[in-house]
């Protein structure tokens, strides 16, 4: 959800006009913004990791949920959050090219644009959904800043560490630093309050999202993040995503995705040892899940298994990586490019479309709307996920099609900007749906 300003030199900042965005961008944008909705609908909204641990079981037990889970798990979970992150960090690259066009600091623009999308995202935090990624987004740009004029060397190095070494150590850290420090028997007893506060916390959050009250729903969201926001995996899953907007960073530097046919070589190497990292990577995750939850591993009494975290890591991006590469090389042919322009407009007012998403997954799975939650097995809760997002397509081509930004992208740019900014297209525009 990232924009751009101007390159021409000494005019002062402003976003970039429909004919200046990079089209490549915006599908991968709109491709992303469908997987972060089924991970977001598959997980949290449909209540499953909220459910007690056999009740979750016994809805994706039958064969059909067996499959549809495995499948998720293995194409789906983390891999879009990856590549949204990523495209997060390449704009932030192209952001500050354009500055340097200008002869201008990045700085004052980007910590404003920052700061709202700070406000918009705590509203959504607390106000609709605790899972929001905005704040956090916004959060860890600030630290981006700190990477602007650093090598690339050294912007791999902290990317490697935080996406690889962080997820490797932190994992034997936490369990083995209390039993350091508190002997085995303290630390087992630790490790199981623990467990059964998280547990307790998901109870709670489930019977407030499920009653029949508005006000009653939206205060359990509200209390729980008061259980989440400390915790230290938290942490963690903040240092995998500043590591993911560094890998953008480097790829806007390189023209990855701006100059994709100078570039092919590259490309064809990220296809490849995406989908064999890929696969390694989250075919291990998948065997180790099943393993689980039959009983047969289990953290406490395999430490092996606490690699699994770096492991299944690599596997996020390793896939990513091959989605970025089969969508940049199937843009350059003619017939391609033009299937893939339909998803262009959704990544356009990925803001809106993701705020859209919020709300409406409330209305369905929420006690006070349809009160679906805990109640859909996966495949279901991913057909109805498909079905939103394919009204989202034709809604974004015809807002498009009379303005120049989703209704939360324009509320962004003007307070960024300190001014309001002209909303409906001006005779001549092309519409979205026709740049390219």
């Amino acid at each position: 959800m990232s924009d751009a300003t101007t390159s021409d030199p000494g005019t002062r900042a402003r976003p970039v006009d429909v004919s200046e965005r990079v089209a490549l961008l915006d599908v991968l944008r709109g491709f992303a913004l469908w997987g972060v909705f089924v991970s977001n609908s598959f997980a949290w909204f449909s209540g499953y990791v909220l459910l007690p641990r056999a009740q979750a079981q016994a809805l994706s037990a039958p064969g059909l949920e067996a499959v549809v889970s495995g499948l998720y798990h293995f194409f789906v979970n983390q891999k879009f959050i990856t590549l949204f992150s990523f495209l997060f960090g390449l704009g932030f690259s192209i952001q500050l090219a354009r500055a340097e066009a200008r002869k201008s600091s990045i700085v004052p623009l980007y910590s404003r644009r920052l700061g709202v999308l700070l406000a918009i995202g705590l509203v959504h935090l607390v106000a609709v959904w605790a899972g929001d990624i905005l704040s956090t987004y916004a959060v860890l740009g600030f630290m981006l800043l700190l990477f602007r004029q650093r090598s690339d060397r050294t912007v791999l190095t902290w990317a490697g560490g935080l996406l690889v070494a962080v997820p490797l150590l932190a994992p034997f850290v936490q369990h083995y630093g209390p039993i350091l420090l508190h002997g085995a028997q303290a630390a087992a007893q630790a490790a199981k309050a623990s467990n059964e506060i998280d547990l307790r916390a998901k109870e709670q959050l489930l019977a407030g999202l499920s009653s029949d009250s508005f006000w009653t729903a939206q205060a359990a969201n509200a209390r729980f993040l008061t259980h989440m926001v400390p915790q230290s995996k938290r942490l963690l899953w903040m240092a995998s995503i500043l590591g993911r907007f560094l890998l953008g960073l480097l790829a806007g530097r390189y023209l990855l995705l701006q100059e994709v046919e100078r570039r092919r070589s590259w490309h064809h190497r990220l296809l490849f040892w995406g989908l064999v990292l890929g696969v390694l990577g989250n075919g291990a995750g998948v065997v180790m899940q099943r393993l689980r939850l039959a009983g047969l591993v289990d953290p406490a009494r395999d430490p092996w298994m606490l690699a699994m975290s770096a492991v299944m890591e690599v596997g996020f991006l390793g896939l990513a990586a091959a989605y970025v590469a089969a969508f940049a090389l199937l843009f350059q042919r003619e017939r391609w490019r033009r299937v893939m322009q339909v998803l262009a407009p959704v990544g356009r007012m990925a803001l809106t479309n993701y705020l859209l998403q919020s709300v409406v997954s409330l209305c369905l799975y929420d006690g006070w709307g349809l009160g679906l939650i805990g109640k859909l097995p996966p495949s279901r809760c991913v057909a109805l996920t498909l079905i939103i997002f394919a009204l989202q397509v034709p809604f974004s081509h015809a807002w498009l099609s009379r303005f120049r930004f989703g209704p939360a992208e324009w509320l962004w740019r003007s307070l960024t900007y300190g001014r309001r900014q002209p909303m409906r297209l001006a005779p001549g525009d092309a519409p979205a749906s026709m740049t390219g």
